[in-house]
């Protein structure tokens, strides 16, 4: 006969790394949880807790420098429609424009999930949410990207070369769906999402890309969103994301 689990055991099942935690709730990477709690910046029912120490957040009132955890029902997830000019990150060193300057009217902060260079442009996710960004980012999951490519160059001789085993910095990409829609305009889907992936495939094959726009990830579509603005995604958008397994 199965011995049912105690209160305790069934405690010990859910609970999880606080560096997990605070990094799921949006307040910082992992790295840095491992620093506050060095710090003795992070608190679990009112003692300070330790590197290692884990906690339910559904019963457990964990604290950073004396601030609850926000609920995971107040999360933001938004979906930017990022023009050519901006860097994807929340500050730059160079005092270049950012994605954080286009959402900073959104009332808390948000963190861009993946990259568009500073020459490319279209969807782009920002979210508030540390276990879904790093779902969206894992390699085991690949979610298709697809991009609108303007290009220049000999397309019919370039389309075996992008269609078939590409490598880039020694390692064998997914094969891409690589479909022309328009003079000079490719559909490119990819898995992958290595740094300026798509230029550099269509360099290998002898195009040079004038202008390129990322239009879907996942389900998700850009759509008729104006570039630069932004949108909240709906709740079904959201739940289409969070069906990806957590492989952390």
């Amino acid at each position: 006969m199965l011995r049912q689990a105690s209160p305790a055991e069934r405690r010990l099942a859910v609970e999880e790394r606080l560096q997990k935690i605070l990094s799921a709730y949006g307040l910082c990477s992992r790295r840095t949880a491992e620093t506050w709690l060095a710090e003795g910046r992070v608190t679990v029912n009112g003692r300070i807790a330790n590197l290692g120490d884990k906690a339910d957040p559904d019963r457990d009132d964990i604290r950073a420098d004396g601030k609850p955890l926000k609920e995971r029902s107040q999360r933001t997830y938004l979906l930017l429609n990022k023009p050519r000019g901006y860097v994807t990150t929340l500050s730059d060193e160079k005092g270049r424009k950012t994605v954080a300057d286009l959402v900073k009217d959104c009332g808390v902060r948000v963190w861009p999930v993946g990259r568009l260079d500073l020459d490319s442009e279209g969807l782009l996710i920002l979210t508030d949410d540390g276990e879904l960004t790093q779902r969206l980012l894992h390699p085991s999951h690949e979610v298709e990207k697809e991009y609108l490519v303007w290009v220049k160059g000999d397309i019919p001789s370039a389309l075996p070369v992008l269609r078939g085993p590409i490598e880039l910095d020694g390692i064998r990409l997914s094969p891409a769906r690589v479909e022309p829609v328009g003079d000079g305009i490719l559909s490119v889907t990819i898995h992958e999402g290595r740094n300026r992936q798509v230029r550099r495939m269509c360099a290998l094959a002898g195009l040079q890309v004038t202008r390129l726009r990322r239009v879907r990830e996942g389900a998700l579509t850009l759509g008729q969103l104006s570039p630069g603005c932004w949108r909240p995604l709906s709740r079904t958008e959201v739940a289409m994301l969070e069906q990806l397994p957590d492989q952390s």
